[in-house]
């Protein structure tokens, strides 16, 4: 059965088009008007296998926020979805990643049940022009609670040895994790034969 989802979300301050196949190449088309979200969301689409396509059409004369945020929201939504009922699913995955000096694990479970934590150090408030390095926490919470998946991610390594972290790698890091965790999450497991991973028999 084919695992894939078409989103369209439109508010007063964005409009925004997610399309996705778990079982796909990796191949990304992109563009948020962010540029490195442009980036991360690529990482997400090589990284987790996944056919991805987003667009969106946001209020960036403010800031980038609510771009980056809605996109976030339909892109947990058409995950969600391209899930349809998770029979057979892996259900958990993890990865821990390195990136030349940092170091990044992502933790995740398919439960049905929203709740992410995230730990990074304090890093350069921006990476590029537009993209606010607070808002990678953001992006983590609102894919999480609108794909109803608990994820963790860490940063358990951000620099050399007295030196201040690079914020590029520290947030590509996380991205690449948290890939990674998704791909063997939603991974079919020949052992399943077909069933949900759960003892409740819901997920």
């Amino acid at each position: 059965m084919s695992r894939t989802a078409r989103i369209e979300r439109v508010t007063n301050e964005t409009k925004v088009l997610v399309e996705i196949d778990l079982d796909g190449t990796g191949q990304g088309d992109l563009n948020t008007g962010v540029g490195f979200y442009d980036h991360m969301l690529n990482q997400l689409a090589k990284h987790g296998g996944f056919d991805l396509t987003v667009r969106t059409e946001g209020d960036l004369e403010i800031d980038a926020h609510h771009t980056m945020e809605d996109t976030a929201i339909a892109l947990g939504d058409a995950f969600s979805r391209a899930l349809g009922d998770k029979a057979g699913i892996r259900r958990y995955g993890s990865a821990t990643i390195p990136m030349d000096e940092v170091l990044c694990r992502a933790a995740v479970d398919l439960s049905g049940r929203p709740y992410v934590v995230h730990d990074e150090p304090e890093l350069a408030p921006y990476i590029g022009p537009v993209y606010p390095t607070s808002m990678t926490r953001h992006i983590f919470e609102s894919f999480g609670f609108a794909a109803k998946v608990t994820l963790h991610v860490s940063v358990l390594r951000a620099a050399r040895d007295g030196g201040k972290p690079d914020a590029h790698h520290v947030v590509e890091a996380q991205f690449k994790a948290f890939s990674r965790a998704l791909r063997e999450a939603v991974e079919i497991d020949p052992r399943n034969a077909g069933a949900l991973p759960s003892t409740k028999g819901v997920l």
